[in-house]
């Protein structure tokens, strides 16, 4: 039989079953370098239109969701003032450390920087929990979802499956604007 995309067969479902059996877990982590304490790509199954699937799923915090709501209208304004800037590539030396930027990519940099520090400041950009699923994924069902947290570990992930699996997950409708942490100087 064909299915929608692999995430929809019942063998995928019952291979990552049996993988998170052997774990003791409700999801498996995706390997990713983007994984962090404030982002995880994650699998976990559920059902859709009364099946199994697998579930790929994206969890971040409220606050990752802001600042990259922030940094893309702050782009989306720099594309419009400089027609020729097309994102900023940052590089490294043999050191690993950062390379200075070329000026006109420094120039963008600075007005993105001081056009996020406005923004914040006059709460141009307000975010709330959410839930979205993309059914036409390219495996199971895409899942977004950012939560008012300050960080993602076990315990979060295996709370929002279960969650999401009982259909019991209540979103805060509260809209929400956060402040940069600034870097503290070390002496």
């Amino acid at each position: 039989m064909k299915y929608q995309n692999e995430g929809f067969s019942p063998e995928t479902v019952a291979n990552l079953r049996k993988e998170l059996k052997e774990t003791g877990k409700s999801f498996k982590i995706v390997p990713s370098e983007d994984n962090s304490d404030e982002f995880v790509n994650f699998y976990f199954i559920g059902k859709y239109d009364g099946k199994q699937v697998v579930y790929d799923a994206a969890l971040y915090t409220l606050r990752l969701h802001y600042q990259s709501e922030l940094y893309e209208l702050a782009e989306h304004e720099a594309a419009k003032k400089f027609p020729d800037y097309h994102g900023i590539s940052y590089e490294e030396d043999e050191n690993g450390n950062l390379k200075p930027l070329k000026n006109d990519e420094e120039e963008v940099g600075l007005f993105i920087t001081e056009l996020i520090m406005e923004m914040e400041d006059e709460g141009t950009v307000k975010v709330q929990e959410f839930v979205d699923l993309d059914t036409h994924h390219d495996f199971g069902i895409g899942l977004d979802a950012a939560l008012n947290i300050e960080s993602i570990d076990d315990k979060i992930l295996d709370k929002f499956v279960t969650s999401f699996n009982n259909d019991t997950l209540k979103l805060d409708d509260t809209f929400y604007t956060f402040e940069s942490e600034e870097e503290e100087d070390e002496y």
